[in-house]
């Protein structure tokens, strides 16, 4: 247990301060994005399969610009690539607000409008496979080693807090305000964050004496992650958990067709997940975890997988509010532990390309897994899809228990402790 006042030890740091900030407001102008988007493409379509193809339209790009997003991440000034990756979000947050107007569902069409989204989506995708190593490459070089937990938690609290109110406040002012205006307000909100990063001085990168070509260089990180087997077994966990566990792209459709909450509904369940895991940070904030962190992390991925199943066949509203929070709180202690690992296991020079292998893994994904559900609820219906994903969940628990045992001798600790 650490004493009160050393919770706030991160953010002590000035630069270290506006970056979770600035990741809180992206985080937020991005769930706007997200949740006006998927209601937007199921009320034009009322297609199941379309919601999982979104996913799999900004998945496919972040993998593909992924690895070599880590590499100039290592190679190049991580605060400026940063910034540019985020100024390129909202440049896309402006086209947004042109093509969702109703004046261009009208000029171009129904067919046209529904492609120029995606290609938005796709766009989109691009720009977090290079922000992604950017932005967890940046964070390491703003506060000493001995503080990586502790800057984690806060990091990925600034990210469940802007994933909390982010849904929530895009279906109220999607409700209320309109698309036009609520995509006005993420754009505002992304310059800010843009602004934020400015104000941190450059990050040059990590210099070697090896000279490498691109390819080279991707290699010698895809092998220290395929080499080190407590980063590839906590990160092949969570892959299939967040690949079977898709069930936020369904979200549209138990909000419009199964709990009748419409779009503000929508925004409350898709905002539930993170304020169960902002509990989980808050809670590690003050007692970090570093004994039986292994088996933590697999009781918590097999809970997450029974909270999916509760979800899947719960038709009342405020129960599947509950099963979501308490899903996103066990979540949060997998994120909290891998993001750690990551960050202790991973020489500085190469931690672009370790993220990106991560994101890789992890945060493509989420989409993936979003497309997996789309699938399966058009071949066998909303809920079978949502319960064969929870329980996929679980078995992958159990087969990780037994078949990798790293996982389960796993501690969390620093050269200080």
């Amino acid at each position: 247990m650490i004493f009160k006042k050393e919770v706030f030890n991160a953010l002590a740091y000035k630069e270290f301060k506006y970056y979770v900030v600035a990741r809180f407001l992206i985080t937020v102008a991005i769930s706007f994005q997200s949740v006006i988007i998927g209601w937007k493409i199921y009320i034009l379509t009322n297609s199941k399969l379309l919601l999982g193809f979104i996913g799999l339209t900004e998945a496919i790009p972040a993998i593909g610009v992924a690895l070599y997003g880590g590499y100039i991440a290592d190679k190049y000034d991580k605060q400026k690539l940063y910034m540019y990756c985020l100024s390129f979000f909202a440049l896309l947050s402006g086209m947004l607000i042109f093509i969702t107007h109703d004046y261009f569902l009208h000029l171009a069409g129904l067919r046209n409008t529904v492609i120029a989204i995606y290609i938005i989506i796709f766009l989109t995708g691009i720009a977090r496979g290079l922000a992604g190593p950017a932005s967890f490459s940046l964070s390491t070089f703003l506060i000493p080693k001995h503080l990586y937990q502790n800057g984690a938690t806060w990091s990925s609290s600034a990210w469940q807090l802007g994933a909390v109110i982010g849904p929530a406040f895009a279906g109220i002012l999607f409700g209320f305000l309109g698309i036009t205006k609520t995509f006005t307000i993420q754009l505002i909100l992304i310059i800010f964050s843009v602004f934020l990063i400015y104000n941190i001085k450059p990050k040059s990168p990590v210099q070697t004496t090896v000279a490498e070509s691109v390819w080279k260089s991707i290699q010698v990180g895809l092998k220290f992650v395929f080499q080190n087997k407590i980063i590839l077994s906590c990160i092949s966990l969570d892959l299939f958990a967040v690949l079977f566990g898709g069930a936020v792209a369904l979200l549209p459709v138990y909000a419009n067709d199964i709990l009748h909450v419409g779009p503000q509904g929508l925004g409350a369940l898709r905002a539930m997940p993170a304020v169960g895991a902002i509990f989980t940070m808050l809670f590690v904030a003050f007692s970090p975890i570093h004994k039986n962190a292994g088996y933590k992390l697999l009781f918590s991925v097999a809970g997450f997988g029974l909270c999916i199943i509760l979800f899947g066949i719960s038709t009342n509203f405020y129960l599947s509010l509950c099963c979501l929070m308490i899903g996103g709180a066990l979540d949060g202690v997998s994120v909290i532990i891998r993001h750690t690992i990551i960050q202790l296991k991973t020489p500085a020079e190469m931690r672009g390309r370790v993220s990106a292998v991560n994101s890789m893994f992890i945060g493509s994904s989420n989409e993936i897994g979003e497309f997996e559900s789309g699938v399966t609820a058009r071949l066998f219906g909303t809920v079978p899809a949502v319960v064969f994903g929870g329980a996929m969940t679980i078995l992958v628990v159990i087969v990780t228990y037994f078949y990798a045992p790293s996982i389960r001798k796993l501690e969390l600790k620093t050269d200080e402790d």
